[in-house]
């Protein structure tokens, strides 16, 4: 069973889930083929299905806890109940780092209407926070109006560039296309290196089959360009990933094998 915890020098990151996702493999990925999957992927596929987990991440980085992400909040979504299991305290949560503000982000922000992390600032894309609370978008992303404007009414958010430190070892990176303001997060620390990928990926089968984009891309041309030059970059550099959409833990790195590039799961 793959563990849920890796080291990254000085920085522990331990992977956590809020449930899963489900839906028709060619409709996520319009470009896709389901004899490709069949072929290729069959480890993927629940029928025709797939199944991407919500994943969460919780950093033990320079004294501090982050949080990335929070997941849906749907309804199996474990994700309070997987980090009591771990030994993460939400009382002891220093910063939640927001990836993107799409709703499997951003779900358990608040709980019974106050911040699920009581002691933490929750740090926002300041491009993607501009998107989807313009007026003629916020009508139609209740979760920003449920989930995220209400941090900033309890004054507990707070907008942050593309490229920001988080903490002397970890510093966002911009990653647009899947949505404007989409964020990675970039881990260093004693020659070592990580990297979270957020949404730049949503599948194990984008490794290889890197032009395909699933349906939720707010621009997949730049979505595209992005993956591609991320996936060149760690494939390159040998980092490690971090995935919160991919099976397990969502740990692996990007290898090539009999000239593909391929997920490589540990």
């Amino acid at each position: 069973m793959a563990t849920y915890r890796a080291n990254v020098g000085n920085v522990e990151m331990i992977s956590l889930t809020d449930g899963q996702g489900e839906g028709k493999a060619t409709d996520v990925f319009p470009a896709s083929d389901m004899a490709v999957w069949r072929s290729e992927y069959p480890d993927l596929l629940d029928g025709e299905m797939i199944h991407p987990r919500f994943g969460v991440l919780a950093i033990r980085s320079s004294s501090k806890l982050v949080i990335v992400d929070t997941g849906l909040n749907g309804p199996d979504g474990r994700l309070l109940t997987d980090m009591a299991e771990k030994g993460v305290d939400r009382n002891a949560v220093d910063l939640v780092v927001t990836t993107h503000l799409h709703p499997d982000h951003v779900g358990w922000n608040l709980s019974d209407g106050r911040p699920t992390f009581p002691n933490a600032r929750y740090l926002v894309p300041r491009h993607d926070w501009d998107h989807w609370t313009q007026p003629d978008v916020l009508p139609d992303a209740p979760h920003v109006t449920e989930s995220v404007i209400p941090l900033e009414e309890a004054r507990v958010l707070d907008l942050i560039d593309s490229e920001y430190d988080v903490t002397p070892e970890l510093k966002t990176v911009p990653t647009p296309g899947h949505t404007p303001g989409h964020i990675s997060i970039s881990v260093s620390s004693k020659r070592e290196r990580a990297f979270v990928l957020g949404d730049v990926a949503h599948t194990p089968a984008q490794a290889h089959y890197t032009d395909w984009s699933p349906v939720f891309d707010t621009d997949p041309d730049v979505a595209r360009s992005t993956r591609h030059r991320v996936f060149d970059e760690l494939e390159a550099s040998g980092a490690l990933v971090a995935s919160g959409h991919f099976p397990d833990a969502g740990y692996g790195h990007l290898v090539r094998r009999n000239g593909r590039r391929v997920w490589q799961g540990i």
